[in-house]
């Protein structure tokens, strides 16, 4: 089992319609074989950070999503909202 943490930076005025894509991308990804669970968390004092944190049953299982055609599809309604790159680290227990 595996943790993946995405940390966005949303930009100003477009939160609302980021909301709606990122909870698209969410119920798409709840789909996805190996998909254990997620939330969506946005920083108390910094309201344009986000944090999407999921639980994948392996490294191969979050790949074959994070490639997939679909959530390729919908991070290209994301990315336009978004004022730099998401970044994404996968966690393992040690």
């Amino acid at each position: 089992m595996i943790r993946v943490l995405i940390e966005r930076h949303i930009a100003k005025t477009l939160e609302t319609n980021y909301e709606y894509t990122a909870k698209k991308i969410l119920q798409a990804a709840v789909q996805a074989p190996g998909f254990l669970s997620g939330e969506s968390l946005r920083n108390a004092n910094e309201p344009n950070y986000r944090v999407i944190w999921s639980t994948w049953r392996s490294v191969q299982d979050w790949q074959s999503w994070q490639s997939s055609e679909q959530r390729r599809g919908l991070m290209a309604e994301l990315i336009p909202m978004m004022d730099r790159e998401e970044k994404v680290t996968i966690l393992e227990h040690s």
